[in-house]
């Protein structure tokens, strides 16, 4: 089987999110199930100073490598990609964006024809590359090269779409009459995941809840009817997690290595990161830890609402690390400078720092709004710390009474309720430690989700 796949951003080239990770990472799992795949994604300034060794395959293609023999094909276009942002710089996105990828998704199926790679499968990712499919059955269909190859989109993020104004849809080289409300039109502008979806042979998102969700008003960002026709055609796969990278035996960045059967070794990570925090050092209180962006969808709105009644009234600590809206760093510096004991505002990137807090934290705290698939609460029970979350998209599919602690609803008073029967929890310490074992036995990793894509691909070739 031969799957060419293209993301705008793969790690360890370019990363601004979770789709970098999955671009990644699904390829090299694929590669052990004997799946030929190759990858195609924009060359950024940032790819140019990768440690990888790229070499220049072309006058406008350099090659890189991932795994065994991935070969991965940066596609060059100063004009484009020689920019320090890949999407977008302080003021906003860039306003060529729909000519950024537009250009994008046209080389890399030029490519295929070039290096006489064709593919059985071209698995896209998200609205930058939505437009292979579109392009697949109008432009190309007449050329036998590109006869009988299937597409498949993964939406990671329906939020974004690819909207642009309708000015722009003669400079994607298309029939104006794919500008209709069954096209690319959506409430007079350009939609480019729509696109996607209405072309692609099949669909997915990366949670099986997720897929439900953004079928729904509340969730479909306004192409829920589009994807309530595609339905029998939509499914949803839970991303998978990195268990090399992520694991508390091998991790370099923790205080100190443990496992399940030494757990009481996490306490020690937990002293000190009380400690390197500047908290004080409490074993018998449980530490809250987050590593989100700060932001309204990250659920920093509960944060705000309910933080500071919680650190008057409960006996608890929490970390929040991480960057984002202005009014949630200022409301996090004021409650720090109020319970310094109690709360530490990490405003920053931080690896090393966020490893730590999954292994020294007692509870993880993800109270997202919305979570197509997340891997912060995955990461948090792999270090057998039990999250906290909203049941939403992915944090449904992983996170339950059995391993964490889940708000149905989405309120302040749910939410400290939750808070509240989590904190109760940890004082008694044999069904805590119980708790904390059952988490460290759920296992997240690409090798069962990486099954499910195969399966997905041979329901295509069928």
């Amino acid at each position: 089987m031969k799957v060419f796949m293209c993301a705008s951003e793969i790690v360890p080239f370019a990363k601004t999110g979770g789709l970098a990770d999955v671009a990644g990472a699904l390829p090299l799992v694929l590669e052990k199930h004997g799946v030929e795949v190759r990858l195609a994604m924009p060359r950024y300034k940032i790819a140019a100073g990768h440690r990888s060794e790229v070499l220049g395959f072309s006058s406008d293609i350099d090659l890189a490598a991932l795994g065994k023999n991935i070969q991965v094909y940066l596609i060059k276009n100063d004009k484009y990609f020689d920019r320090d942002g890949l999407y977008g710089d302080k003021a906003g996105d860039y306003t060529d964006n729909l000519e950024r990828f537009s250009f994008y998704c046209r080389r890399s199926l030029d490519l295929l024809k070039e290096i006489n790679f064709k593919p059985d499968i071209l698995h896209c990712h998200d609205w930058q590359t939505a437009l292979i499919p579109v392009y697949l059955k109008t432009l190309y269909q007449k050329d036998d090269f590109y006869k009988d190859i299937k597409t498949l989109l993964t939406i990671h993020n329906l939020s974004f779409q690819g909207v642009f104004n309708k000015d722009e849809f003669p400079k994607l080289g298309l029939d104006r009459q794919l500008f209709n409300i069954d096209g690319l039109e959506f409430y007079h502008k350009v939609n480019i995941l729509k696109g996607g979806v209405i072309f692609s042979d099949l669909l997915n998102t990366v949670s099986p809840t997720y897929a439900g969700e953004i079928k729904t008003q509340e969730s479909g960002c306004g192409l829920e009817g589009v994807l309530h026709k595609r339905k029998k055609d939509l499914s949803g796969i839970l991303n998978g997690l990195d268990y090399e990278l992520w694991d508390p035996q091998k991790d370099t960045y923790i205080y100190k290595p443990y496992s399940a059967s030494t757990s009481i070794d996490k306490y020690v990570n937990k002293k000190m990161l009380q400690e390197e925090c500047r908290l004080s050092v409490q074993e018998d209180i449980p530490l809250f830890g987050m590593v989100s962006r700060l932001s309204h969808q990250k659920g920093l709105d509960l944060i705000a609402q309910s933080m500071e009644d919680l650190l008057r009234h409960c006996k608890m600590q929490i970390i929040v690390l991480g960057v984002g809206d202005a009014k949630y760093h200022n409301l996090l510096f004021e409650l720090a400078q109020k319970y310094p004991a109690n709360l530490s505002a990490q405003i920053k990137f931080d690896e090393a720092l966020a490893h730590k807090i999954y292994a020294g934290a007692d509870i993880f705290l993800m109270p997202s709004r919305f979570e197509p698939c997340g891997l912060g609460q995955m990461i948090a029970l792999r270090y057998g710390t039990p999250p906290l979350v909203f049941k939403t998209g992915g944090l449904a599919d992983t996170v339950s009474k059995e391993n964490g602690f889940v708000f149905k609803k989405y309120t302040k008073e749910a939410f400290v309720k939750t808070v509240e029967s989590a904190i109760a929890a940890y004082r008694s310490k044999r069904k805590w430690m119980e708790l904390v074992k059952k988490a460290f036995s759920y296992n997240f990793s690409w090798k069962k989700s990486a099954g499910e894509y195969i399966k997905l691909y041979q329901k295509l070739l069928n």
